[in-house]
């Protein structure tokens, strides 16, 4: 058994069972739907479908993110039974979180001078820093050390590649994201942006292609040009979605198809509840393995 902790945030969109089954402790953001707020408890009190519905039907969201308070209230019980801390946060090129944790983690260093704590921006999102974090419990699995394993983590976060594409523009337009000219615009056309996430962690858009199935098509093809070893790519694969799981089931068919040597079937896993409250339904995400997001 290790003598560390590996943790991250519910925005790495993985199930409660996945994280549980690779021992990776979860510390969870929080979202109001119409004004009631609730935990990002990996749809444990709100079922993903019914969040989405509500969304479809205008129900208005936001998020608020883990603040220090919360982050030294998570560290403490594991450094209270003698553990050091890995904790890699949701992308700072999307998300506050990763400052309030290094400040917390502060706090609790002068608290406990005889333990770690380690907090590395994963300039990741959704199951593609669920991705990451899979690989960081495989390497403790080995037996890597807490300081080898955070190395590791910071050299190899920006191999990890997201592309993903909305087929409903209404989110991306409220929360600022497009224009509500090119909002309407894209709708009349029937476009669907394809976009990825740069080497900063930021949300880029990349390409406007018209109709659902190109978009489905182009996907495929990013992971063929960026994947580490092109179509001998024999990494693991994810796919995130929101209330479009056909979509996604479309997806991973085309890659597991054009990746022969894939480790294992396509994991597709549900957007959760604060990223799916900026995207809204219709999002479909793929996180692969790479060359490294450069500028």
């Amino acid at each position: 058994m290790s003598d560390y902790i590996l943790s991250c945030c519910s925005t790495a969109d993985l199930s409660k069972e996945h994280l549980d089954s690779r021992d990776i402790k979860c510390v969870y953001f929080h979202y109001f739907l119409d004004e009631k707020e609730y935990p990002d408890d990996l749809g444990q009190s709100m079922p993903f479908d019914k969040f989405y519905q509500a969304m479809a039907d205008g129900a208005m969201t936001r998020t608020a993110q883990v603040n220090i308070s919360e982050y030294l209230d998570f560290f403490t019980p594991y450094l209270e039974a003698g553990k050091d801390i890995l904790h890699l946060t949701l992308s700072s090129g999307i998300s506050g979180s990763y400052n309030s944790a290094v400040n917390a983690a502060a706090i609790a260093r002068e608290r406990y001078p005889d333990r770690k704590v380690y907090v590395v921006d994963s300039l990741a999102a959704s199951s593609g820093y669920g991705l990451l974090m899979d690989a960081l419990a495989d390497r403790r699995d080995g037996g890597m050390d807490i300081d080898a394993l955070r190395d590791w983590a910071e050299e190899n976060r920006l191999r990890l590649h997201h592309w993903f594409f909305s087929t409903d523009l209404t989110f991306f337009v409220r929360g600022g994201r497009i224009s509500k000219a090119a909002g309407v615009f894209g709708g009349v056309l029937n476009i669907c942006p394809l976009m990825n996430v740069d080497y900063m962690g930021r949300l880029i858009p990349r390409e406007k292609i018209r109709t659902k199935k190109k978009v489905i098509r182009a996907i495929v093809d990013k992971m063929e040009q960026c994947a580490d070893g092109g179509l001998d790519y024999d990494g693991k694969c994810y796919i995130s979605n929101s209330a479009c799981l056909e979509d996604a089931r479309e997806v991973a068919r085309l890659v597991e198809e054009r990746f022969p040597r894939l480790n294992g079937k396509v994991l597709i896993n549900s957007i959760g509840t604060v990223i799916g409250s900026h995207t809204g339904p219709g999002t479909v995400a793929l996180f692969f393995w790479g060359k490294k997001r450069e500028n």
